[in-house]
């Protein structure tokens, strides 16, 4: 997709020329070919516009921060600590961060260590260092269907191949990825891990059952595959304790590697991210991250670290959960009031996300040019699958809007749906009648156009 803000010739102010021929074209690696834009980025631009209510982009709201106290944090670090958190640091990261980071994963029911963790950049980072580590030309991932986007991006970076497995509403289903393992089996292929966002998931929003956890790990142990676990949301359940994370029951350790993030609990824009990985593994991601970036920022590591050990996070934790609880709960009553007949959605316990589902008929990338000239922008299902599905689907975010812009949101979008529903209806009505006088009348495929 293509927005006001593209400019293919790589130059400001030059809207609608033709882009400039690339002199470098066949030089470049053939890994290139596998970097595709996120549709969700691409979205940005028109997105940002004020008169448009975004259920497109999942960033985290950071009103709810003190910012006083955080800078307070900051400038306090800079006095006392500059010397060192304005310097070189270790590839692995901060050491007394690495301590808090395990006390967060024990929230979640993870017993580590410290000299286990991998501080990244945010946990994309961590995800493409896995990449990098484990994946060659031609091998093979398993995601769940739909999956986190830029885990597809950075997967297909790497030239990787992605065999998805379906979900339910209590998240992959065991039998499902058992019958995925043994076909790629049969077909001489064995996947390199198991990629997955069991809690809250991105997009969808499900969470994988207690019931469902064991099998899932128990099936992964026994063809032999890594779980690669991605809880960006775990801490962000908006009712009981967290959910217990798959590395937390993993009979063995080195069955998980699991990536964390203080982007949706504390502050996206400081970019601190971690792996918790076997001894192995561990050993690798710093070769990888040293070679990347030499160091992880030791200032924005330090500044994270100082706020968790001096600051109630729980207390903050507690606000963040509360505030998205109330956007959940405004995006759900809105899609009950404005949605027509036909249309579904998940309920999520936590996260940012709803995973909303079209009647037949629709799709949901060809709607959204309408929807965005009714000021309202959500991300196409297509961008979650790497085999091309997702059509009927779109994902709607609850995190950055204040409550009564989603339910306006979300209204823009109901008329939206229920417009296309009737053209939809009126084109099957004239292709009904048009095959009872000649074959000459178009049917209801031309909406996908």
């Amino acid at each position: 997709m293509h927005t006001q803000s593209d400019d293919p010739s790589g130059s400001p102010g030059s809207h609608g020329k033709r882009p400039a021929p690339d002199p470098w074209r066949g030089r470049y690696a053939a890994r290139t070919s596998g970097m595709i834009a996120s549709e969700v980025r691409a979205l940005f631009a028109v997105a940002a516009r004020p008169e448009v209510v975004s259920l497109a982009g999942g960033m985290p709201n950071v009103s709810a921060l003190p910012l006083e106290t955080v800078g307070a944090v900051m400038a306090d670090l800079v006095l006392r600590q500059g010397a060192v958190a304005l310097q070189y640091g270790s590839a692995q990261g901060v050491a007394s961060l690495r301590e808090s980071i395990c006390d967060v994963m024990a929230l979640e029911g993870i017993a580590a260590r410290p000299d286990d963790v991998v501080v990244t950049s945010g946990s994309q980072q961590a995800l493409d260092l896995v990449a990098r580590v484990f994946l060659d030309p031609g091998d093979t991932v398993v995601t769940e269907a739909p999956t986190y986007v830029t885990a597809i991006n950075t997967f297909a970076a790497y030239q990787a191949r992605i065999a998805h497995v379906p979900m339910d509403d209590d998240g992959v289903v065991p039998e499902a990825l058992a019958a995925v393992f043994a076909r790629l089996r049969a077909e001489g292929r064995t996947p390199k891990f198991f990629y997955t966002v069991p809690t809250f998931q991105n997009p969808a929003g499900v969470t994988l059952s207690a019931a469902r956890r064991p099998h899932v790990l128990d099936v992964c142990r026994r063809a032999g595959v890594l779980v690669l676990e991605d809880n960006p949301y775990g801490l962000l359940r908006y009712d009981g304790e967290p959910v217990r994370a798959l590395r937390a029951d993993a009979a063995r350790g080195h069955d998980v590697v699991y990536l964390g993030s203080f982007s949706k609990t504390f502050a996206a824009g400081l970019r601190v991210g971690w792996a918790l990985a076997p001894a192995a593994v561990r050993d690798k991601l710093v070769l990888a991250a040293e070679s990347a970036i030499l160091s992880q920022s030791p200032f924005t590591q330090l500044a994270v670290d100082r706020y968790l050990r001096t600051q109630p996070w729980p207390e903050q934790l507690k606000a963040f959960r509360e505030m998205y609880r109330e956007r959940r709960d405004a995006m759900l009553d809105a899609l009950t009031a404005y949605m027509p007949p036909g249309v579904t959605w998940t309920t999520p316990a936590g996260g940012f996300f709803v995973w909303a589902t079209l009647p037949g008929g629709l799709d949901a990338k060809a709607m959204l040019p309408r929807a965005l000239a009714a000021r309202v922008a959500y991300v196409p299902g297509t961008g979650f699958f790497a085999d091309g599905g997702g059509r009927s689907h779109m994902r709607l975010s609850f995190c950055y809007p204040p409550p009564e812009r989603i339910r306006e949101g979300v209204r823009r979008l109901g008329e939206v749906v229920a417009q296309e529903t009737g053209l939809r209806d009126a084109l099957g009505a004239a292709a009904g009648a048009g095959r009872s006088a000649g074959p000459s009348a178009p049917g209801p495929a031309c909406l996908s156009g």
